[in-house]
């Protein structure tokens, strides 16, 4: 079966026995699951009410990292999972994930030995699966290493090696991988109700947001997994179910490369707020970021909060020897992170990171925290207890050395079409049958118009916004570009999803909607 979604949707709604699992969040840990499960033999229907990634899985800082905040913290059991997990990402997904530097300047005496010290600890714990070793630097290498950095009072620097990736575009691979396993998955699907029998969860309720047609999904097992919303289809179970997350916003910044012209990161170890900061060189521009703060409600569409966007602006002038103005910036975005609570959840540097999993009387499967750099191994636990709640044989996991789709160490000469790994060829082989689609959907952006209808084809991209935020990063890249491009892409999708001049026009009439939040200093980008 293809990749496409009136197959798969027809697939869930059709079938008369029983799914081993029903998956309840197309986001990072719902797609690392399905590939678990599936992988494993088992049959799998994923349902996703938005997009794949739509909410935080595609608003990272695009690390694949240890944490080195959690080793500050002592939580080494964390750090070493996570350490652990991402020499298996950059193993298993080489075109999406990589090596990058990351350099701690220094401006007192002390820290660079302190610093030093805590990264030769990390190398440790990372062991065969390091990425490279950390060393001490001079004032003139750390110059050197980050042409940018501001001077005064700079004494050295260390640096040290983690993973870099593109994060929606391995939603998309993870979704392909559990696919091509037999897993069935569709977006723009939502859950309306958990279905019961004497008690226990037998299914749920679901409904084609697309058609508005509504139908049931039976399983053997429920498993929760939609992020910082887990605590609302809890709610459908037991209503009074107490909130299990808190929301952590964080937000970034996207610079032109010129602000960070290296190859090098820039990682600040402790900002005003006791974070951790970073400006990272990701798709020829910068991203910066990112903040910490609590809010009282989840959201698809996030929004800065201004205290944030002054921090984040205060921080780059700081460390940067050239001052970002307000009409430097390409873009901005928020995410949300779900924290498990402790406490009175008021303090979210308190909160767990660990993901944890919870299994009501009724038999529904909640399993949230955690981070994309252990979506793998939050996969793999949640299926060893899903397994046991269905009933159904336990079997082995086969996630740890699995290539995930698009795997391939073949260089691949065009930078904008690396993150596809070895659909690559076939992305190029339509604009060679039609070099109309090679061209550019903006002079600002890499994105071609043969990329576009890949998405289409072979993504599940169903509007706009799936083009141009997620299967490309257009969005987050350069938001007011990627408005001008909005009807190149909806008349490509037009065509080729057959839809009238009508749809387009609405398409393009709710691109700039959601993408106006993301274009710095308009009031739709700031959290009111």
């Amino acid at each position: 079966m293809s990749f496409s979604r009136s197959q798969h949707l027809d697939a869930i709604r059709n079938r008369s026995e029983p799914f081993d699992f029903i998956i309840v969040g197309g986001g990072a840990t719902g797609l690392g699951a399905a590939v678990d499960a599936a992988t494993r033999g088992h049959s799998v229907a994923l349902i996703e009410m938005a997009d794949f990634a739509k909410g935080t899985s595609s608003r990272s800082t695009k690390l694949v990292h240890g944490g080195v905040r959690y080793l500050k913290q002592g939580n080494v059991s964390l750090v070493l999972e996570a350490l652990r997990e991402r020499g298996r990402l950059a193993k298993n997904a080489p075109h999406l994930v990589h090596d990058l530097a990351f350099v701690i300047p220094s401006y007192k005496w002390w820290e660079g030995p302190f610093y030093g010290i805590g990264m030769k600890v990390y190398d440790q714990l990372a062991g065969k699966l390091g990425l490279g070793p950390s060393r001490m630097l001079s004032r003139e290498e750390t110059i050197e290493a980050i042409p940018t950095v501001e001077t005064e009072h700079l004494t050295g620097g260390v640096v040290y090696h983690d993973g870099q990736f593109d994060d929606s575009r391995l939603a998309i691979d993870l979704a392909k991988t559990a696919a091509g396993h037999g897993a069935l998955l569709a977006n723009y699907t939502r859950c309306i109700g958990l279905l019961k029998e004497n008690g226990f969860i037998s299914g749920v309720r679901a409904i084609d947001e697309e058609s508005g047609t509504e139908f049931t999904i039976r399983g053997r097992a429920v498993i929760n997994a939609t992020g910082v919303f887990v605590d609302d289809l809890r709610r459908q179970d037991v209503p009074d179910s107490k909130a299990i997350v808190a929301v952590s916003q964080g937000i970034h910044i996207v610079l032109p490369k010129e602000f960070l012209p290296g190859k090098a990161a820039i990682m600040v170890p402790k900002t005003a707020d006791g974070r951790v900061l970073f400006a990272v060189p990701w798709h020829d521009h910068v991203v910066v970021g990112t903040t910490d703060t609590p809010v009282p409600a989840h959201s698809l569409e996030p929004r800065a909060l201004q205290e944030e966007i002054d921090f984040i602006m205060e921080h780059c002038a700081r460390y940067l020897t050239r001052d970002p103005r307000p009409e430097d910036v390409l873009s901005i975005y928020a995410g949300l992170r779900p924290l498990v609570k402790a406490g009175d959840g008021s303090d979210t540097a308190a909160l767990s990171r660990d993901h944890t999993i919870l299994v009501a009387e009724s038999g529904l499967i909640t399993i949230t925290g955690g981070k994309w750099t252990t979506y793998r191994k939050m996969g793999e636990d949640v299926i060893d207890q899903a397994e046991m709640v269905a009933g159904v044989e336990s079997r082995r996991c086969h996630t740890v050395d699995l290539p995930i789709h698009g795997w391939t160490h073949q260089p691949i000469p065009e930078p904008h079409l690396q993150v596809y790994g070895s659909d690559a060829a076939s992305i190029r082989g339509l604009a060679a049958a039609d070099s109309s689609l090679s061209e550019r959907v903006h002079p600002e952006l890499a994105l071609t118009r043969a990329e576009v209808i890949w998405h289409a084809r072979e993504e599940m991209a169903r509007t706009v916004e799936d083009v141009l935020a997620r299967r490309s990063r257009s969005l987050l890249l350069h938001a007011r570009a990627s408005q001008e491009a909005a009807p190149v892409v909806a008349a490509l999708l037009g065509r080729e999803m057959g839809r009238d001049a009508a749809w387009e026009a609405a398409q393009v009439e709710h691109y700039r909607r959601v993408s106006q939040g993301y274009v710095f200093g308009s009031p739709e980008s700031i959290s009111r």
